[in-house]
């Protein structure tokens, strides 16, 4: 337990770091809007491109690895059809408690991976980046196009997945990787600079977005996309990495990846389409804090 929470203390340090700069207005309000608008166009797409164009990706692990998380995402949208079935939730609280039980926050996620794994884990965990970001849009704006008060069009749906920067970025460095191309000498430095500052930056944003107040009146469906996302999430996921026969490695950031709390963009999709917005931010809210205890139990349990 020691090791795991020295590895993971500097990540919730940024965290409380970024919730006090915020809540004592340093840098300024006007500061978090643009950071996170740069961290996410330029810092994460920077990092993702640079760590995927090198990563190994051939061979039958990585094919594995792929083939876990894909199961790992299906198996958690049944598992959340049956209690939306069990609880009778309304169709716009479903659409926020699916997305806080299968969302991952990808800057804690890639920060986490990164400390526990130095070196190898950043590149497995941009992998596991490159296949759940496209999924799981998809699958959330299918829930929201059947569930939510809004009804997204095809055209909007392809138009949101191919204009997501974290999508290209993987491709790109997908491309670069098996082309044989990869990075051009000139580009990597410049690539690993703005990389280094996606980790910290995102960390201070997510922090920095914590609001205390939203948690009120949690109730059962708030709870349910807490005890799916911390607690059973992780359990299914070394099962899986049992199943599909995962090394070590490709275990732990599987793990790492259902172990941290949901997206903070959740909010602004249960806004943009008819879902339960007070609620999604309650959920994010709660998980957040949650998972700064939740994660060093559940890595050091299964790991």
């Amino acid at each position: 337990m020691d090791g795991i929470l020295t590895a993971l203390w500097p990540l919730f340090a940024l965290l409380l770091l970024g919730y006090l700069a915020r809540r004592t207005d340093f840098p300024g309000a006007a500061f978090w809007p643009p950071a996170e608008r740069a961290t996410y166009y330029v810092l994460f797409p920077s990092l993702l491109v640079s760590r995927l164009s090198r990563a190994e990706l051939g061979g039958a692990q990585t094919l594995q690895l792929v083939l876990a998380v894909l199961a790992l995402l299906i198996i958690g949208t049944l598992i959340l059809l049956l209690l939306r079935l069990v609880f009778r939730f309304p169709n716009a609280q479903f659409t926020s408690v699916y997305q806080g039980g299968m969302r991952f926050n990808t800057y804690v996620a890639l920060a986490a991976s990164a400390a526990l794994i130095p070196g190898p884990g950043v590149a497995l965990a941009a992998v596991v980046t490159a296949v759940m970001i496209p999924t799981l849009n998809l699958l959330c704006v299918l829930v929201f196009a059947w569930f939510g008060q809004s009804r997204p069009t095809l055209k909007g749906v392809l138009r949101t997945l191919a204009t997501n920067p974290l999508i290209l970025a993987c491709l790109l460095g997908i491309a670069l990787n098996l082309s044989g191309l990869g990075l051009p000498g000139p580009a990597r430095p410049v690539l690993d600079l703005l990389g280094g500052m996606a980790l910290p930056l995102g960390l201070l944003a997510v922090g920095a977005a914590i609001d205390l107040r939203m948690i009120r009146g949690s109730g059962t469906p708030v709870l349910i996309a807490i005890v799916v996302k911390l607690l059973l999430f992780p359990v299914l996921a070394v099962a899986l990495s049992s199943l599909f026969e995962l090394d070590l490695m490709a275990s732990q950031v599987m793990l790492i990846f259902t172990a941290v709390p949901t997206a903070t963009a959740s909010y602004i999709l249960a806004r943009q389409l008819g879902g339960d917005a007070p609620m999604m931010a309650n959920i994010i809210t709660a998980q957040t804090l949650i998972s700064m205890l939740t994660m060093p139990i559940m890595l050091k349990l299964l790991i």
